[in-house]
């Protein structure tokens, strides 16, 4: 073998670095989207898990860091959809649990990539909603999180979760039912099935994780975070309303000084006055105002009277705690809980 058949080519070296740096610059540009991709996904189960577990995210109206005192803020803070607000404020415990079980399908969605773009919308529609109510009236607008999150959503939007993901793999076996020679509608088909199946499973695993969740996390009645400020040995003032307020089968929401727990304060009948709790004993969730004579909680379904806050329907056995109420003039006084 002669001397120049071992010869290396010239520039032989300088082209396989090339090439394998060509390589390098492909596989980075095809997983570019996967660290964005488990940034919002962890993101979103970890808020999901964390609202669901804070007693505080289901309370009523007089804990400032709930569900309802947020919309009641947004509401009047100059929200641009403050006018869609109303049945969020009319059932605050539906919508609370709507958006913390959707950060938790958003999340799981995206991290196992399964229907990769469907899971960045609803990314994109629950970071849409909270920059126009909660994170509107922040001032310079580039401190809002909410809005980077939208944004961040559009790149998973367009690309999808094609690679490293439940997508990825059903589409590659749709491919290889087609080298097989098996027919298009039969592909399309076996592949809506499966991802079917896979969202089921999913969606089953994240409700019973979110449901134990929020069993035995931080749930029960919300007690206000306590503030590293020396605490007054004084007792709170009792809450008052306007008379006004009350009518006949209406309410009025204020806070219990010594829990912190929403009370709804109820006139059943003419001169008649009580106050109920708006703490489901089933479960520790706030139930809505009352509405046609009755209580309802919208995470398993109980009924209490809005009269006597006996039970009406199950699950829950215990009735609503009662509060004693007084009339003074034009002003509603609540008192101490009842035995």
């Amino acid at each position: 073998m002669s001397e120049a058949s071992n010869a290396v080519p010239a520039g032989g070296g300088a082209a396989g670095r090339a090439d394998r740096a060509a390589r390098g610059r492909a596989l980075a540009s095809k997983y570019a989207l996967l660290p964005l991709r488990l940034f919002l996904g962890v993101t979103f189960v970890y808020a999901a898990l964390d609202k669901l577990s804070d007693a505080h995210f289901l309370a009523g109206a007089g804990d400032p860091a709930s569900f309802v005192s947020q919309t009641q803020a947004a509401k009047s803070g100059g929200s641009p959809i403050s006018f869609l607000l109303g049945p969020a404020l009319d059932h605050p415990t539906l919508f609370a649990l709507a958006v913390a079980f959707g950060e938790l399908a958003v999340g799981l969605g995206t991290l196992l990539g399964l229907w990769g773009w469907v899971a960045a919308l609803g990314g994109a529609l629950l970071n849409l909603s909270l920059w126009l109510t909660v994170s509107w009236s922040v001032s310079p607008y580039y401190l809002g999180n909410d809005l980077a999150y939208l944004l961040a959503w559009t790149p998973l939007l367009l690309a999808g979760t094609p690679y490293l993901s439940v997508d990825g793999y059903l589409a590659r076996r749709a491919d290889r039912d087609r080298v097989r020679g098996l027919g298009e509608d039969h592909v399309k088909r076996r592949a809506l099935v499966d991802g079917g199946i896979a969202a089921v499973a999913i969606g089953g695993a994240g409700l019973l994780s979110g449901s134990l969740t929020r069993t035995f996390g931080r749930g029960g009645s919300a007690v206000p975070k306590q503030s590293a400020a020396p605490v007054s040995t004084a007792p709170a003032p009792a809450p008052t309303v306007p008379a006004a307020s009350v009518p006949v089968g209406g309410s009025a929401q204020v806070k219990d000084p010594a829990t912190g727990d929403a009370v709804y304060i109820v006139q059943p009948k003419a001169g008649q006055y009580c106050g109920l709790s708006s703490v489901c004993t089933h479960s520790g969730c706030a139930v809505d105002a009352p509405k046609n004579g009755q209580l309802y909680c919208p995470c398993h379904g109980s009924r209490f009277d809005a009269a006597t806050g006996a039970v009406v329907k199950g699950p829950a056995v215990k009735p609503l705690p009662k509060y004693a109420v007084t009339k003074d003039g034009d002003k509603l006084t609540l008192g101490p809980q009842q035995g």
